[in-house]
């Protein structure tokens, strides 16, 4: 479709015989084209002036505009570089003409405007810094880079856009905001100075080409004072001396600025590796509500410096700068960014409207907020190309008379009355919903008595927060003193007030900084009725969360109240995280932040009663078998590249007790083996070769490593080997003929009891359908009633000599507690032979087999899964086994609602009861054998 036909609007000329003049400069032009010159140079004196010079070029780049286009940014490169300077004055009057007219007639829609303007100043970028880089190599003054290699990649000079340059944004009349930089990795150290001094030439004489005002005019006026420390700094920087600069003392509104970056011409490979380096500083691990804070005192010192504070009046109201205007709607969307970009790496795009689209894709702002933002977003750069285009000028102030308002509404075809009332209603909707975002309540803090209740709280520990670590910042002091009373207010509002000010205090008191967390709750009220609601049931997770707060990022991630995922669904999350750092020890502490985060929902839902018991169980087991699947291949990829490829078909990691039965606690550790079948391979074949058992052995430890070792952020799980064959004094990781001949001929039958809860986690697949056969096969043919029964009596008379319960609320340990429910269980498993490995199976089997009657295997059910609640709560409110005397009235009330309780005295009364009845049936079990329990036993 030709341009003609595509015209959609034309501007009413402001001034009539400049129009008429103008179309008679044009008589074969038809219409509307004619008109549309004629309106545009009768508002614009600018346009005026471009169409006169370019009357020759106009009309053919009118008929065919993509190809004028195409061919006008192709003839530049081999404009020779003595002419390049006029040649790009040129180009930029006819860029100007046909963006400006394309832009009024509604032929290219803003992207496509502001796309085109970017384009070709990173051309003239690329071409101004070439030649300037190409004159330095050919005097001699780029070490080791001749003219040909200088035109290549400028040596290993690039330059950065910035801002709207660097998002592809510019608008009609911008200057352009570059930071350049060189590789000084391609030089030697005694070569430095003479390439920094070439660079620092080059940068000048390439500004020089493309802002000089000349007879023909300029191309862009070039800002280089992004970069850091413009005042002491040259004007182009070694890339290491800018990367130590942001690491130490990189600034928000310097991460704001970095969002947009982006390599516009020189060495782009190398401007990419710099951006790759300078990705944790823009893009922090956790989500920076603090930056919500920075970019709301920057936009009040903008306006404090421009003299644009107070109300919105239109007379030479700022469209950029104003309330209301473009940088608002920017701030918004980068600070954003910022915020949650570190965890989400699909916020990590540059152009304003699509930043919108994809906060709003993410559920980090509401797709209403993003749609009305964007509508105004681009009426206000319409608004701000017409004031440019009017003379050429960098400008964004609205008409102060009103002659110049009827200019600007003629300009874009609107009645002045009409284009008034809709720029108020426009900035005065995004001033609303900005300053919703950026301050919510500004007004003074109200006193802490405020909220009934408040005044009976414990003043004493109020008192002594002042002296807390996170609050020893002026910064960290103002933003608690804004929340302090919301927090009392809803601490004075739970069941027992002063004990949740307590498990309060000491989350407060184990913080390290404050201002992170802080903003956190400021910007997301809704965390402080969780962490009030976790210190008022589970003082020692608030404490724990004090170390951890971090994971309050996934609470406002948009999924942390959906359904489970599964354990494949969180495999593939782990697997993606880890995939985007490219060092292992991140890697690890990437799984470590992760697990934190799940972990802490899984309590979490747990505490709000949201999951029972069981569901707890079911969740930490999928999440430890996530943490093994996902984490395996990366130990063994990171394994592999010193000492070779696993050899034969691999290994599997088995998990045994809890884990395989996938019934985890908050506090469990990991019993794992790992079997492995060399398939006759003597050895690996990398650069530092292992014979196969000394590779699995190491292999394996370099697993348990990554679980256990406390890095920076932490441990993953505490992991126990004992149940390998051999226990301590067999080798770390077993080979799969070894095991099968253990197994056969020299385990112990408690061996064979913890099989029946054996699962493989992850590893080989075919060798793990082997194991599992296998498994199948050992316990149908290894269950005597005999050893199987004798074995099970001597263990339990083992544990219950050994280990004294912790108090009569131990769970676990006495007669009649989980340990030996869970082996009486086993023991049925293995004697009926079946795979199962859960309790409820196992004792199926103890009554299918005729060992215990369907009385006996009720009794045992119900003492089992009372313990299981009492332990799961228990773990999850200070790790230790359950005691009302600790946990505290929020924490007793938790148990009882697990549980079903009035009172902590009945629980304990049928805590008792239960189990009392379970030992008996168990020591009834054991002094018969299968085929002998009836109904009356």
């Amino acid at each position: 479709m030709d341009f003609m036909s595509r015209i959609v609007r034309v501007p009413r000329a402001h001034e009539p015989e400049h129009a008429a003049e103008t179309r008679a400069l044009f008589p074969d032009l038809p219409e509307p084209l004619g008109e549309l010159v004629a309106g545009a140079a009768g508002c614009s004196p600018y346009l005026r002036t471009l169409a006169e010079a370019e009357r020759d070029w106009l009309p053919g780049a009118l008929e065919a505009p993509e190809a004028a286009w195409a061919a006008l940014l192709a003839a530049l490169p081999e404009v020779a570089d003595d002419a390049l300077p006029a040649e790009l004055r040129r180009a930029k009057r006819r860029v100007a003409l046909l963006i400006a007219l394309a832009d009024l007639a509604g032929v290219w829609p803003l992207e496509t405007v502001t796309a085109r303007l970017t384009e070709f100043a990173g051309l003239a970028c690329d071409l101004a810094l070439k030649a300037a880089v190409a004159r330095q190599a050919r005097r001699g003054k780029v070490p080791g880079a001749d003219e040909s290699a200088a035109r290549q990649d400028a040596a290993g000079m690039v330059v950065l856009a910035m801002g709207k340059m660097g998002a592809g944004e510019l608008n009609y009349s911008s200057d352009i905001d570059l930071i350049c930089l060189y590789d000084e990795t391609r030089f030697d150290e005694a070569e430095l100075h003479d390439a920094r001094a070439a660079f620092v030439r080059a940068t000048r004489q390439m500004s020089a080409t493309l802002s000089d005002r000349t007879a023909e005019g300029y191309v862009f006026r070039t800002d280089l004072r992004l970069r850091p420390d413009p005042s002491v700094t040259p004007v182009c920087m070694a890339m290491e001396a800018a990367e130590r600069y942001y690491e130490s003392l990189g600034r928000t509104w310097e991460r704001a600025a970095y969002v947009k970056a982006r390599p516009c011409a020189g060495d782009l490979d190398a401007g990419a590796r710099f951006l790759e380096a300078l990705r944790p500083f823009v893009w922090r691990k956790h989500l920076d509500f603090a930056a919500i804070e920075d970019a709301h005192n920057m936009r009040l010192r903008i306006r404090e410096h421009k003299g644009l504070a107070g109300p919105i009046t239109l007379p030479g109201h700022d469209m950029k700068l104003g309330r209301g205007g473009i940088r608002e709607i920017e701030f918004f969307t980068q600070t954003r960014q910022i915020i949650a970009g570190g965890r989400d790496p699909a916020l990590r795009v540059r152009g304003t409207v699509d930043g919108l689209a994809r906060l709003a894709g993410q559920g980090w702002v509401p797709q209403e907020t993003a749609e009305l933002l964007t509508r105004h977003y681009r009426f206000h750069r319409e608004v701000e190309h017409r004031l440019q285009m009017l003379r050429d000028a960098q400008t964004h102030a609205l008409p102060s008379a009103e002659a110049e308002f009827d200019r600007l509404a003629a300009f874009m075809d609107r009645d002045r009355a009409d284009l008034q009332r809709e720029l108020r209603d426009r900035l005065g909707e995004v001033h609303e919903t900005i300053e919703s975002f950026f301050a919510p309540d500004e007004a003074a803090a109200p006193p802490d008595v405020a909220a009934p209740g408040v005044e009976m709280l414990d003043q004493e520990v109020i008192a002594r927060w002042h002296s807390y670590p996170a609050l020893r910042s002026a910064r960290a002091e103002e933003i608690f003193k804004r929340l302090r009373p919301d927090i009392l207010s809803r601490l004075a509002r739970t069941a027992h007030p002063n004990e949740a000010l307590l498990a309060f205090d000491g989350f407060l008191a184990g913080l390290p900084a404050g201002v992170q967390v802080f903003s956190l709750f400021e910007a997301n009220p809704q965390l402080i009725d969780l962490l009030v609601d976790i210190a008022g049931t589970a003082p020692a997770l608030a404490a724990h969360l004090s170390r951890n707060a971090g994971v309050f990022d996934a609470v406002i991630g948009g999924d942390f109240f959906a359904p489970w995922p599964g354990r494949g669904a969180l495999e593939s999350e782990l697997a993606d995280r880890m995939a985007r750092e490219d060092d292992y020890e991140r890697r690890l502490d990437a799984a470590r932040r992760w697990f934190r985060e799940w972990h802490f929902r899984v309590g979490v839902h747990h505490l709000r009663g949201l999951i029972g018991a069981d569901d707890a169980g079911r969740q930490y087991a999928d999440l430890a078998g996530a943490v093994i699947g996902a984490l395996w291949p990366v130990v063994v990829e990171q394994f592999a590249a010193k000492h070779g490829a696993p050899p034969g078909r691999g290994a599997v990691v088995v998990g045994m007790g809890s884990l395989g039965a996938e019934r985890l606690n908050a506090t469990s550790d990991l019993d794992l083996i790992v079997i492995y079948d060399a398939q006759g391979a003597e050895g690996s074949d990398g650069r530092r070769p292992l014979s196969s058992g000394a590779y699995y052995a190491r292999l394996t430890q370099a697993l348990i490593t990554a679980l256990t070792a406390p890095m920076a952020e932490g441990r993953l799980f505490e992991v126990d080997m004992r149940l390998r064959p051999s226990g301590h004094q067999g080798p770390v990781a077993t080979g799969w003929d070894a095991f099968r001949h253990y197994q056969r001929e020299e385990a112990w039958t408690w061996e064979h009891l913890a099989l029946t809860r054996a699962r493989v986690v992850t590893g080989a697949p075919d060798l793990a359908d082997d194991v599992e056969a296998f498994r199948a096969t050992l316990l149908a043919e290894t269950g005597t009633p005999e050893g199987v029964l004798h074995e099970v009596a001597r263990m339990r008379d083992r544990i219950a000599a050994a280990k004294t319960p912790d108090g009569p609320w131990d769970p676990k340990l006495g007669p009649g507690r989980m340990q030996e429910i869970e082996l009486v269980a086993q023991a049925g498993t293995l004697l009926a032979g079946e795979m199962a490995r859960d309790v409820a199976s196992g004792l199926d089997a103890c009554v299918a087999i005729g060992w215990l009657d369907d009385a006996d295997r009720s009794a045992l059910l119900q003492a089992h899964g009372l313990c299981w609640q009492v332990l799961q709560v228990g773990r999850l409110l200070d790790a230790r086994s359950l005691d009302p005397e600790r946990i505290g009235e929020g924490g007793a009330a938790f148990v009882l609602r697990e549980t079903g309780h009035d009172d902590i005295a009945s629980l304990h009364a049928a805590l008792q009861q239960a189990t009392d009845w379970a030992a008996g049936v168990i020591d009834a079990a054991l002094a018969r054998r299968p085929g002998e329990a009836t109904d009356g036993d």
